[in-house]
C-alpha cells in the first residue's frame, strides 16, 4: 500500500450518500484522505442523505448555490478547490468522484501536473473520464464498507441529536477480510504490520481493544476464518481456503529417521 496524500472531491449531486463509506474504504488501499470534500447545495432536499454522512465521515461540505437553472455551479466550484489543491502542493493524488464527463479535462490537467488522478464513478461514466485517470474505480464493483448498515438511521436524522450513543464498531470479520484483500499479495498472504497499517487508514478509530484483545496478533489468531504463518516480525495473515494451507510436520519421516539412527 503507498501512502499517498489524497484529495477525495465529491460531487455531492452526481453521486449516492449510500456508496459514501464504500468509497473511502476503497481508497484507503492507496493512501491516507488528507481532504475531503463534498460539493452541492445544502439548502435544498436534492442531497439531504449526504447530510448524515459528513460528521459520519469527516468530510467537509461545500455549498453551491444553482444561481441560475442549467448551470452547475458545484462542478466549477470542485474545479476551482482542485486547482488551488494543485498549487498549494499539500496533496499527491486527487479522487474524483463524480460519473460527469465535465471533469475530464481537470483530471488530464491534474495528470499533467504530476499528480496521480483516481476517478470514482458508475459504470456508465464516459469513457472520456475513465481514460483521463490514472485508476477509474466502478461504484457498483465496491462492496459495503463494514460500517455501512443495511438499517441504518434515516439520512436525515442527525447522529449529534443523541451524543452519549457510543456507536457500534464495524463488523471484525468484514473489516478484517476487506483489510486482507486490499493489502495482500498476490499468493494472499499480507504482513500484520501491513494489515494494521490499512486497518487505520481505513478506519481512524480502529483498535483491538474495541474487540477484548490488547493487540493486532492476539486478535488475529482468535479468528477462526483467518490464518496466520510465520513469527516474531515475519508473522503473515491471510483468509482460510484462500492462502496455502499449512504443511502437516512430516511425522513418519522424522520416525523413520530416529529408527535409522538407532539402528
Amino acid at each position: 500500500m503507498t501512502d499517498y496524500r489524497i484529495a477525495v472531491l465529491i460531487d455531492a449531486d452526481n453521486i449516492s450518500h449510500q456508496h459514501a463509506a464504500a468509497i473511502l474504504a476503497e481508497l484507503a488501499k492507496f493512501g491516507r484522505t488528507t481532504v475531503k470534500r463534498a460539493y452541492g447545495d445544502w439548502t435544498g432536499d436534492g442531497i439531504k442523505g449526504w447530510k448524515a454522512k459528513l460528521n459520519r465521515h469527516a468530510i467537509t461540505p461545500e455549498q453551491t448555490f444553482a444561481y441560475t437553472t442549467g448551470k452547475n455551479s458545484t462542478d466549477s466550484a470542485l474545479i476551482i478547490d482542485a486547482m488551488d489543491l494543485l498549487y498549494s502542493d499539500n496533496v499527491d493524488a486527487f479522487a474524483i468522484v463524480s460519473s460527469d464527463s465535465d471533469f475530464t479535462r481537470l483530471a488530464t490537467r491534474l495528470r499533467e501536473s504530476g499528480k496521480i488522478v483516481y476517478a470514482v464513478g458508475r459504470s456508465k461514466t464516459p469513457i472520456a473520464l475513465q481514460e483521463a485517470c490514472d485508476q477509474f474505480i466502478r461504484i457498483e464493483l465496491l462492496s459495503p464498507a463494514p460500517d455501512e448498515a443495511p438499517d441504518e438511521a434515516p439520512a436525515e436524522v442527525d447522529a449529534s441529536e443523541n451524543p452519549d450513543e457510543t456507536p457500534a464498531p464495524p463488523n471484525l470479520q468484514s473489516l478484517l477480510t476487506r483489510g486482507i484483500n486490499n493489502a495482500s499479495d498476490e499468493d494472499g498472504w499480507v504482513s500484520l504490520s501491513g494489515l494494521g497499517n490499512y486497518l487505520r487508514t481505513a478506519n481512524a478509530s480502529f483498535d483491538p481493544r474495541l474487540y477484548g484483545f490488547t493487540k493486532l496478533l492476539e486478535l488475529v489468531q482468535a479468528q477462526g476464518f483467518l490464518t496466520t504463518t510465520g513469527s516474531g516480525s515475519g508473522v503473515r495473515v491471510g483468509v482460510k481456503g484462500k492462502v496455502p494451507a499449512k504443511k502437516a510436520p512430516a511425522r513418519k519421516a522424522a520416525a523413520k529417521k530416529t529408527a535409522q539412527s538407532k539402528g
